[in-house]
């Protein structure tokens, strides 16, 4: 596609593109490991239950617990100290923490951070799903890991580069005082072959803009239909909005929503061939804890849809500079009324405390 082509549009008699783009992502120091294909982006979890109905849980089955075989698992909780850890309140309600990095992103110059953190909150009811997004610049107190790296504060991205998941989890906790029970990570750059297997998705893009990568799509204000490539690219614009990375977090919550109401509407369970394109794609971009069972998820969240889930993000008092760091300042008080919400498992009380950037 040419610069200045109108790109994000596919008509429905073309074949959607199956190539890559290229691209790396590196952000820091080193997790002490490789990266393999470990950080992925976002609720791939969700969106595989979202497939589920009361009468598909026993029929797709057997897809669950294939695809559960392949998926890497992960210590999540590996050396987090339980008396540092908060208390479970509302019993039957699940938290949890979604890491995520864009693997392949042209922007990325250096190693191992999560450049997206969710807190997805399930409740005991299971009628809905909130999802709350934590800006990857807010500036947190980190505490010590195991090898004795981090210890002060830093922008909370930082905690996966100085001890892993389980620093991060540590780090997370400690900042919303809600006790994480699972993990899930995906990689963004996975999105796309997701996106393939449903056929495209529809986006509505709130006004038109030139992408910043090669080859410089042009997405023009309105919906539009998007193959992976195009959505993927979409989702990584942040510096032609004036509020930058709140930007990227909305985009990447528009590509989630729109990914869930394809799932749950493009016939995928009464056609054996996109179910399987689906969900095998989804188990290359998807590592979990090793207590997280995939099949159980999926009877429990058998009626959640795109329609009950709720994008927030964490109160901030907008950003501003520590030292040489450009961060995000959390609105102290805000956010502290809105995990409380989620450790009383009032899920109105977290869409009302939660910002909607």
């Amino acid at each position: 596609m040419s610069s200045g082509e109108q790109a994000g549009t596919i008509s429905p008699e073309q074949t959607l593109p199956t190539g890559d783009t290229d691209g790396s992502e590196k952000t820091g120091g080193s997790a002490g490991k490789p990266r393999r294909r470990w950080l992925r982006i976002t609720l791939i979890v969700l969106l595989v239950l979202s497939l589920l109905g009361v009468g598909a849980v026993v029929a797709s089955g057997f897809y669950l617990k294939s695809v559960e075989s392949d998926i890497e698992r992960v210590d999540a909780f590996d050396g987090v100290p339980e008396e540092t850890r908060p208390e479970v309140v509302a019993t039957g309600a699940v938290n949890i923490l979604v890491l995520g990095s864009d693997s392949r992103d042209p922007e990325n110059t250096g190693g191992s951070r999560a450049d997206t953190i969710i807190l997805a909150h399930l409740p005991k009811d299971r009628s809905s799903a909130q999802l709350i997004s934590i800006p990857r610049d807010t500036w947190v107190a980190v505490p010590r890991s195991k090898e004795g790296r981090g210890g002060r504060d830093a922008k909370i991205n930082a905690a996966y580069a100085w001890g892993g998941v389980p620093l991060m989890v540590q780090t997370v906790e400690q900042f919303t005082k809600v006790r994480v029970d699972h993990v899930a990570m995906v990689d963004f750059a996975g999105f796309k072959e997701i996106i393939d297997a449903l056929g495209g998705i529809e986006i509505d893009s709130e006004k038109e803009f030139t992408s910043i990568h090669p080859p410089f799509r042009t997405f023009r204000k309105g919906t539009q239909r998007m193959d992976g490539a195009t959505a993927l690219d979409y989702a990584r614009q942040r510096k032609q909005f004036p509020d930058g990375d709140f930007a990227r977090i909305r985009h990447q919550q528009q590509v989630i929503r729109a990914i869930m109401e394809k799932a749950t509407s493009g016939g995928i369970l009464t056609n054996p061939v996109k179910l399987n394109s689906f969900l095998q794609a989804t188990s290359d971009s998807l590592s979990v804890d090793r207590k997280l069972s995939l099949l159980d998820m999926a009877t429990e969240n058998r009626n959640l849809r795109s329609g009950n889930l709720f994008f927030l993000t964490t109160p901030t008092k907008g950003t501003g500079r520590v030292g040489s760091e450009s961060v995000v300042f959390a609105d102290a008080e805000r956010s502290r009324a809105l995990y409380e919400a989620v450790r009383d498992d009032s899920a109105q009380d977290i869409i009302a405390r939660a910002d909607r950037k």
